[in-house]
């Protein structure tokens, strides 16, 4: 990784003032053996004899990293040295022989190649100084450190990534939006290398971050989600308190702004103009409605209602949409041109879900208006009456009129209409119509007693345009005129036997008549006079029912006509 100029200048310089400070110790630094054997004074030396002290003259030692050029960075000396090369210094431990080599002779310790304090930040070492002509240690073993020195050679990188946040529009200044988190893996106790200072590259005047904490807020009032919903916020990290020479690096936020209910809707128009045919089917849809909302979700939601016309007819009435939040007018009640041809009326469209903190009340509302204009169709003549019915006697002369239709065309042309007889529903042609004025007369002589209702279909038809037409029913019944004898009921051939006693019941008879009077039969039963009547016999009225008894009056002594399987029996013929 590349290194800035400043920063390894200073890391040069570093490494140059911790080998200093090395060697500017070294005459001052020394570890004593206080179990050290007293050495004698050398000859011709006037100074008495006193116990040395021996030990290691050396510090901790720096080394800084990222440096690649072998270099000594301290020196290891025994105060038993004195240059005559007697003294082997040893050096052991983490890194020893690969990272680090110490001269045997002059225990000077230098680098093999460059150090990573991100990797390691210290090595712990031990060094040992070896007599070379008796091979024993000149000094206890001793442990030393050697630190690698930061420098700034770590990229600042944000964790978490990526950062996407939502805030709801129209939000005040300060609303906290999201916090922004970078690391640096430099030493954060070793100057300003890891120490990061947070700004904003993209995203002015509407968001600010605060320097050293990376929280975004806004800093632009109103932020309106319908003029923008989104936007981009980079925000950039520098080490070294961002300070020239330092590094960087750079994030993108996602800030969307959520909804809010701060739009009331709007008509695009002041007047919506729909037609419908006047055979319109109640549910059919005349149109569709639709006030603008700016805003999304519930709080684009609303309900559309009808002012009625001035007849409050409540022909149509509105349902609102939940797909597309489109008010849809339905017909409510059949249309007629020929009796309404225009209807006029408010429409309104409100918000569901109002929100005073934003607009008053009134605004989430607005108001529009509807014209339906009824279309003219055509259709066929219409009867006064669905169904007629008459009454006729049965002795009514042929051509007498029974009665009269009416069909009206109520279209605007008002076509002319005609009339006839569905045939299939008078086989007999019993009736004829006339086709111009809708007079029903008698076509035949009618008889009750063969068919005493006629069930008869009735036609009008445009003589004109579509040429509809339309039927209705006719029922005419006959009324019964007394055209018709009684006569026995059937042809009755009593019989009596010899020795029947006077006053005895021989036979009921009764009378049938076709014709049906208004209080019922009342048939009186006689003698026929002027004809030969049998004393032997009387007939006994019983004064209007039905049946009559004829009684045996005397004793019958012979008779012409014996029955044929009664011995001693007579019959006798009813006529």
């Amino acid at each position: 990784m590349g290194r800035p100029e400043g920063v390894r200048a200073r890391a040069v310089a570093l490494g140059i003032f911790a080998t200093l400070a090395l060697f500017s110790a070294i005459p001052g630094a020394s570890m004593s053996d206080p179990n050290a054997p007293e050495r004698p004074p050398a000859p011709g030396s006037s100074q008495p004899h006193r116990r040395l002290k021996r030990g290691w003259i050396w510090k901790q030692l720096f080394v800084p990293e990222e440096d690649p050029t072998p270099q000594v960075i301290g020196q290891l000396k025994s105060d038993s040295d004195r240059g005559e090369s007697s003294i082997r210094y040893i050096l052991s431990g983490e890194g020893a022989g690969d990272v680090f080599q110490i001269d045997e002779y002059t225990g000077e310790i230098r680098t093999l190649g460059k150090l990573d304090r991100e990797e390691k930040a210290f090595y712990v070492l031990q060094a040992q100084a070896i007599n070379r002509r008796t091979n024993q240690p000149e000094e206890p073993e001793s442990e030393f450190i050697i630190k690698v020195q930061d420098i700034n050679d770590n990229v600042p990188q944000f964790q978490n990534e990526p950062y996407v946040s939502s805030i709801p529009e129209m939000c005040p200044t300060g609303t906290t939006v999201a916090r922004v988190t970078a690391t640096d893996a430099d030493d954060p106790m070793f100057g300003n290398n890891a120490k990061l200072i947070y700004s904003i590259l993209q995203g002015e005047p509407y968001f600010s971050v605060e320097p050293k904490t990376g929280i975004i807020v806004t800093s632009w009032p109103n932020m309106d989600r319908e003029a923008r919903d989104q936007y981009l916020v980079v925000v950039q990290v520098k080490d070294m308190l961002g300070l020239s020479g330092g590094y960087s690096s750079s994030t993108t936020v996602t800030v969307t702004l959520t909804d809010v209910n701060d739009n009331g809707p709007t008509f695009q128009h002041h007047l919506y103009a729909f037609a419908v045919p006047e055979n319109a089917a109640v549910g059919t849809t005349v149109g569709r409605i639709m006030a603008q909302d700016g805003d999304i979700g519930i709080n684009a939601k609303m309900t559309y209602s009808l002012e009625d016309d001035l007849e409050a007819s409540a022909t149509f009435i509105i349902r609102t949409d939940p797909v597309t939040q489109e008010g849809v007018v339905l017909l409510a009640k059949p249309l007629d041109f020929e009796t309404k041809r225009r209807f006029v009326m408010a429409a309104e469209a409100a918000n569901d879900h109002a929100d005073t903190r934003f607009l008053p009340l009134d605004e989430f509302r607005d108001r529009t208006t509807l014209k339906i204009v009824v279309e003219d169709v055509d259709e066929p003549p219409v009867f006064l009456s669905p169904l007629y019915e008459w009454k006729v006697p049965e002795n009514a002369a042929v051509g007498t009129a029974v009665g009269s239709v009416t069909a009206e065309d109520g279209d605007a042309f008002n076509n002319p209409v005609r009339y006839s007889i569905a045939r299939r529903s008078d086989a007999t042609r019993a009736f004829k119509i006339d086709p111009n004025n809708g007079t029903v007369t008698t076509a035949k002589v009618l008889d009750r007693e063969a068919a005493g209702w006629h069930n008869l279909t009735v036609e009008a038809k445009e003589t004109a345009q579509g040429r509809l037409s339309s039927s209705a029913a006719l029922f005419i019944k006959v009324l019964d005129v007394n055209d018709n004898v009684p006569r026995l009921a059937t042809d009755y051939q009593p019989y009596i036997c010899e020795g029947t006693q006077p006053g005895e019941l021989v036979q009921l008879i009764s009378a049938v008549d076709p014709d049906e009077p208004a209080e019922g039969h009342h048939f009186y039963f006689s003698m026929v006079p002027g004809r030969h009547i049998n004393p032997n016999f009387t007939l006994r009225d019983n004064q209007g029912y039905a049946q009559k008894c004829i009684s045996f009056t005397r004793a019958i002594r012979d008779g012409t006509c014996p029955p044929p399987h009664t011995p001693h029996c007579y019959r006798y013929t009813l006529a």
